[in-house]
Order: C-alpha cells, then sequence, then structure tokens
C-alpha cells in the first residue's frame, strides 16, 4: 500500500511562506455593519481584488481606513483572466483580499473561480465573515427557515423562470433568491401561476439601508403590489417550503391493490408494494382490503 498522501491532498507548502488569500464581507448598506477585521484587511492586505474599484475606494473613505495595497478590478468579466497573476501573489507570500460591492464574495458575486483554484493548489485560503443579503432576508422573511437553499439570480426570460420555479414546487424548504427590482412584477406573476396564490413569500427591499422595507404575505398580494409599481432598489425575495403532502386514505388505496391481486399478484405481496409506495399502515390497508372484498 502506498504511503503517499490520498488523491486529492493539498501540496506540500513552504512554511516560510506567508501568503493567504482572503474573502471579506463588506456592508449591505450601512458602513457600520463592517468588522474590525474588514477594517484591519483593507488597511494592511498586499493586494485587494474589488468588484468595483471606485466603491471599494468610497466605502475605505467611510470607515476612515487608507487602503495601502495595490487595488485591482475584480468583476464577472474579468475574474477569470485576473486569476493566475492573483494566485502568483498569493504563491508570492502575499496577502490577497477579495470583495465584492456588498455582501459575501463567491454568492452571486465574483470569488467561487478564485477560491477553487487557491484550494486546487493547497494555498491558504480563509474568510472575514460578516454581512449577507440571504440571511438578513431569511431572518426578516418571518417564514421557517430552519432549513433554506439560495438559488442565486431568477432566470430573465419567462418560459426558463417558470421551468426553475416548477423545481420549488415541492421545495420543503425555505428558497431565497435575488432579483432585479424591474422584473420582479413578471417574477412574482410566474410565481403565483406556478406556486400557487397562497404560497407565502417576502420581498425586501434595500436591506440595512435608509429605505428597508420588508413585505410579507401570500404570492397574489405580493404580485399585486410589484404590479403597481415602481419597485426600486436592491431585492431579496424569500418562498416559503411547500407543505407536505398529506398522505392518502386508506381507503382511497384499495383500488390500487385490488388491480394487482387482478393481475396476479398475491394480495399480501399487493398490499405491501401500495402500502410502502403510499406510506400507510401495511395491517390497516390490509384488513381494508379485505373489508371491501365482503
Amino acid at each position: 500500500m502506498s504511503s503517499g498522501p490520498p488523491t486529492g491532498a493539498a501540496p506540500h507548502l513552504d512554511p516560510d511562506a506567508t501568503g493567504r488569500l482572503v474573502l471579506a464581507a463588506t456592508p449591505l448598506g450601512d458602513s457600520r455593519d463592517a468588522s474590525g477585521r474588514l477594517l484591519a484587511a483593507l488597511a494592511e492586505a498586499d493586494v485587494i481584488a474589488a468588484e468595483d474599484t471606485r466603491r471599494l475606494r468610497a466605502l475605505a473613505a467611510a470607515l476612515g481606513v487608507p487602503v495601502g495595497g495595490r487595488v485591482v478590478s475584480h468583476y464577472d468579466a474579468v475574474e477569470a483572466t485576473r486569476l493566475p497573476g492573483l494566485l502568483a501573489d498569493v504563491r508570492a507570500g502575499r496577502t490577497v483580499l477579495v470583495v465584492t460591492d456588498a455582501g459575501m464574495p463567491a454568492v452571486s458575486d465574483p470569488g467561487f473561480r478564485l477560491v477553487a483554484a487557491a484550494a486546487a493548489e493547497g494555498l491558504p485560503v480563509t474568510c472575514l465573515p460578516g454581512p449577507s443579503a440571504v440571511t438578513t432576508a431569511l431572518v426578516l422573511s418571518g417564514l421557517p427557515c430552519e432549513r433554506f437553499c439560495f438559488e442565486g439570480f431568477a432566470p430573465r426570460r419567462s418560459g426558463e423562470r417558470r421551468r426553475w420555479l416548477e423545481t420549488l414546487a415541492a421545495e420543503p424548504r425555505a428558497a431565497v433568491f435575488f432579483e432585479s427590482p424591474h422584473r420582479l412584477a413578471e417574477t412574482l406573476a410566474d410565481a403565483v401561476a406556478v406556486l400557487g396564490p397562497d404560497r407565502a413569500a417576502a420581498v425586501c427591499r434595500e436591506l440595512t439601508k435608509k429605505h428597508e422595507e420588508v413585505l410579507r404575505g401570500p404570492l397574489s398580494e405580493l404580485a399585486d403590489w410589484a404590479e403597481e409599481g415602481p419597485v426600486r432598489g436592491e431585492i431579496t425575495v424569500v418562498l416559503a417550503g411547500a407543505a407536505p403532502a398529506a398522505a392518502p386514505s386508506v381507503s382511497s388505496l384499495v383500488g390500487a391493490v385490488q388491480e394487482r391481486v387482478d393481475a396476479g399478484e398475491r394480495l399480501k405481496d399487493a398490499v405491501a408494494a401500495v402500502a410502502s409506495a403510499a406510506g400507510v399502515a401495511k395491517r390497516e390497508l390490509y384488513n381494508a382490503a379485505l373489508a371491501s372484498r365482503d
């Protein structure tokens, strides 16, 4: 048996190397939500990869933090081309700080490719936690959110959007997604058509900002509100998870059992198969099947 490292193990790193990749959450709107660790990182990082360099400098100015490191743009269109240079900086012992306009990098924002590439090389990667529109919307929604899924941005085209909503029709977890204000009315109308008018939801607008607003209610009411418009600002939507389907009654399954028996299956085997698929007690179904014969 080989005594080498397992497949996929991180390669050996130079113990003298101090380079690392740091992902940091930035405030959604209120600069006072910035953590002390973020302030220190902005001042001390050798390189800052920012989704929007102007917004980065505006944030640093609002926080009163001097940016001493090299600042490079790191938005969707240039993320792939920036990757080799940023990895080289980490290998060379530099601290590379990744920030987006608001919230956490790699969550529907640039950062994933860089983290995956650094991890594949065994380069140090860490995170400075902080604001997130996803979790902020969840706790403000008033909906059960012990379990949830994040869906990124809703598809732009109605046909694709409806097919996507169909995948959420039976989803038991709360679902969170982002939407642009000028498409919100169309998306909510599609949600009413696919998920039903009574599905509970919440529309969260301008989280942590001066005009923060959270609207809660059935999809039909939220769709009517959005249609009245205009809707402005950053939008996060939370959908309640689907209610568990009611188990069928035992009496309604007797016909399915009889069909299998008529096809040559033993009563006991037919009952076991139908009861297992429907999630009902075999004994109750067996007794009901016998009673129907009498």
